[in-house]
């Protein structure tokens, strides 16, 4: 209990005057998320800490106005999270399955946000789009996810891929793809607010 509530406090000083919004998305996630099986349901009691604060520690590596591609968004992770915490970003979720796409259209419109987060029912290598930064989630290891997206964020973008410890050995494993595709990784710790876990991400950039 302790834990969450640190969690509720850490969100709300992340969140600031969009705190009312995330919780509004957290109380869709945890009830019909759950329904409809965007969200397991032993995910619920844990969603701010691994989800929502998980999603927003990529704010501090997203310059300001972006365009943001979120592959693979599921349940809207990690864009949702980044769209109402940076109204500034203009985000487009990006998932082929139809339940979940149905899911994220009417969750976007419920929070107001369809002025700047839009979604798309398709798989990254079928999106004609490119963007400033593609974040991507649980979606893949590296080196098919790379292949899927590196021509949505070439030749100025960066792919900013959510990771848990085994980052580094991704990398590694990575090595040949990113020569040949002339690109850099570096795996990155960062944080939502000081008091939140570390989250790992694995930066991709054009060299």
């Amino acid at each position: 209990m302790a834990t969450a509530n640190r969690d509720l406090q850490v969100a709300q000083t992340v969140f600031g005057d969009g705190f009312v919004q995330i919780k509004q998305y957290v109380d869709i996630l945890t009830s019909r998320g759950v329904e409809w099986g965007v969200l397991g349901p032993k995910e619920a009691p844990r969603v701010w800490e691994r989800h929502i604060l998980n999603s927003t520690a990529l704010a501090s590596l997203i310059p300001e106005a972006s365009t943001v591609g979120d592959v693979g968004s599921g349940a809207g992770l990690p864009g949702i999270p980044l769209a109402i915490q940076r109204p500034d970003l203009t985000v487009t979720l990006m998932e082929p399955l139809l339940r979940r796409s149905n899911f994220l259209t009417q969750t976007v419109m419920e929070l107001g946000l369809t002025d700047r987060v839009h979604v798309v029912r398709a798989r990254a290598e079928d999106c004609h789009e490119t963007f400033d930064i593609v974040t991507a989630r649980a979606v893949a290891k590296l080196p098919p996810l790379l292949g899927w997206t590196k021509k949505l964020f070439m030749p100025d973008g960066q792919l900013l891929a959510l990771k848990g410890v085994s980052a580094e050995a991704e990398v590694q494993s990575a090595q040949k793809v990113l020569k040949a595709g002339h690109l850099t990784a570096e795996v990155l710790q960062v944080r939502s607010h000081p008091d939140a876990d570390v989250t790992y991400v694995v930066r991709i950039s054009p060299r």
